[in-house]
């Protein structure tokens, strides 16, 4: 299976090597590796020039946009940039973030995974984060969720469900259109990816509210909404944080900004979610 990578990048030189020197060194390689170098101010682009030159599929693409860190707009909107410059010749689209080492056999088990059935959509591994010189589980979300640093899609699920949504919330839609198309989402525990900068790190007060506009976006409701922030601030272990998703789930409903998803699959989203909820109280 083909398989091709968009990186979004924005002053990563810190990390962006040792993640171009995991990728280049898979046991099977990606045909492509688009870099978005987003109005970096430091030596990104560099760096990613130096690896084009040894592995000619690697290849660079300016972008200048706004140097705010909000979760979900400005890093989609580069990945459709890189997106934008790739040709219809894959099986399979990756978005990564460019602060990831993967293991060697990362792609080739992803693959190999897509192959065993065709009706799995989405495959991906789990990220762990440095903790006193262990790695631990970055434990933000459930086992059964692929986290935003490294997506995998099949190609037409890709194209089924109208690609990424350049607003946060875009890495839980994507697999809930997955579920509502009846495609099959797969994580595999075995995958194990250093993740070398913990979610959020960049993240200010107007992304806190952020969170609670993606959960109205995304068609929850109130007690949904409610569930899943007290979950969500809980395992940040910033309670108080549940009061800034509130906030920010008022604000968007108040605004009525406009949905991710149409009235059927909002409608799909609420069930999935309650009969989900459901089943870990039986639990």
């Amino acid at each position: 299976m083909k398989y091709y990578i968009v990186i979004p990048a924005h002053n990563e030189e810190e990390f962006i090597s040792l993640t171009l020197e995991s990728l280049t060194t898979q046991t099977l390689l990606p045909k492509k590796i688009v870099i978005v170098n987003d109005n970096s101010t430091d030596k990104t682009a560099d760096i990613v020039e130096a690896f084009a030159k040894d592995n000619p599929y690697i290849s660079l693409v300016e972008k200048k946009s706004s140097a705010i860190h909000l979760p979900g707009s400005k890093v989609i909107q580069a990945f459709q940039t890189g997106f934008e410059t790739l040709d219809d010749d894959y099986d399979v689209i990756v978005k990564l973030d460019a602060d990831l080492i993967f293991p060697n056999n990362y792609f080739e088990t992803i693959t190999t995974h897509f192959q065993s059935d065709d009706r799995i959509g989405m495959v991906g591994g789990f990220c762990y984060i440095e903790k006193n010189g262990d790695w631990v589980l970055e434990n933000l979300t459930d086992k059964d969720h692929i986290r935003g640093a490294l997506k995998a899609y099949r190609k037409a699920t890709f194209k089924q469900i109208g690609g990424l949504r350049p607003q946060m919330g875009w890495d839980t839609v994507d697999e809930l259109l997955c579920k509502f198309y009846d495609w099959k989402v797969v994580t595999d525990a075995s995958l194990k990816v250093k993740h070398l900068k913990p979610t959020g790190a960049n993240y200010n007060k107007t992304a806190r509210y952020k969170q609670g506009e993606a959960f109205y976006t995304l068609g929850y409701g109130f007690w949904i909404t409610a569930i899943a922030s007290a979950k969500l601030a809980m395992m940040k272990k910033k309670p108080l944080l549940f009061f800034d998703y509130i906030q920010g789930f008022l604000k968007a409903k108040s605004e009525k900004k406009p949905l991710l998803v149409n009235n059927e699959q909002a409608k799909f989203i609420r069930q999935y979610r309650l009969k989900k909820m459901k089943e870990k109280l039986i639990r």
